[in-house]
């Protein structure tokens, strides 16, 4: 079958779908649908705001579909009626048995890792916070339990050792974007194997990670760990949630930081600085030079700025 053919229903919402769903307009792809969350209240004056996806799909006239809930029987019955041959859901909310197991060809997930490693909700927060060198992205089939369905494809890239989570994301969407059109084309020509997770695992020597939700608790900066512990933590959290600690009773925002490996005998969380150049916290082995921060209450900006007019 010509990949053109297949009638596709793509599923995302955030800005790194829609790098997804432009690689398979591009390709000339046959979506008939476009399925996204409804529309917000966001901002000051609580206006209602689409997703990035929604305005990508209006921008290029597909039908975009905004389900409150993904089991109303109007939902599931308009799908039906799209008779696609494949789901395709990037950065999207979980879906029901009834939704997934629908179309002829399943349902295929663009996730963020190199599956097994990293199952769960934040993968490229996780690989940078555990100092990975190499992370990537895989098309997989979906099942019942989250991130584990056969492998189709898998590309990898590599992590710079100053890497930030946003670096990686941006990196990350357009290679996920690639492989997407490359999974359907596969898909449509036969010519893809499907390999089992399971397999994968037992044929494994490395331990598996976890990429569960990133919670407040997560982000705190513990100073009595090493350097490269604390600068894997605040560039895997930057520029969202973004790592904090704080400083005379206010939250200290930390989105870039440099390590420096060295004895000293501050007490761990000291906080050292010429007040107009550089800022720096001693850790177990050393400082965290803080780069770019946001102290509560005020704008990010980077240090040196912060210094000029802030005094610690």
């Amino acid at each position: 079958m010509n990949y053109k053919d297949l009638r596709i229903i793509f599923m995302g919402t955030p800005e790194f779908a829609v790098a997804s769903l432009d690689a398979l307009v591009q390709a000339e792809c046959n979506i008939v649908a476009v399925v996204t969350a409804p529309d917000k209240p966001a901002g000051r004056g609580m206006k209602l705001t689409e997703s990035a996806v929604k305005k990508y799909a209006v921008e290029k006239g597909l039908p975009v579909l905004q389900p409150e809930k993904l089991k109303n029987p109007e939902f599931i019955e308009n799908l039906h009626s799209l008779n696609a041959d494949i789901q395709v859901v990037v950065a999207f909310r979980m879906l029901p048995e009834i939704v997934w197991n629908m179309p002829s060809m399943g349902t295929i997930n663009v996730h963020g890792s190199l599956l097994p490693q990293y199952r769960g909700a934040a993968p490229i927060n996780w690989a940078v916070i555990n100092g990975e060198k190499e992370t990537g992205v895989t098309t997989f089939k979906l099942q019942h339990a989250i991130d584990t369905g056969d492998i189709l494809l898998q590309k990898s890239f590599p992590i710079g050792e100053d890497d930030t989570a946003g670096e990686v994301h941006d990196t990350m969407k357009m290679i996920g974007a690639e492989l997407l059109v490359e999974t359907i084309k596969g898909l449509a020509d036969g010519s893809l194997k499907e390999v089992s997770q399971s397999s994968v695992i037992n044929n494994a020597s490395a331990e598996l990670h976890h990429a569960p939700k990133i919670f407040t608790e997560t982000c705190e900066i513990h100073w009595n760990k090493t350097c490269e512990e604390i600068h894997n933590l605040i560039r895997g959290l930057s520029p969202f949630p973004g790592a904090f600690t704080h400083v005379e009773g206010k939250m200290l925002k930390v989105f870039k930081s440099k390590k420096e490996i060295t004895s000293h005998k501050h007490n761990t969380g000291e906080v050292i600085s010429d007040a107009k150049t550089f800022l720096k916290f001693a850790c177990s082995n050393g400082y965290i030079h803080i780069l770019e921060l946001q102290l509560e209450g005020k704008k990010r900006m980077l240090t040196q700025d912060f210094l000029r007019g802030n005094r610690l």
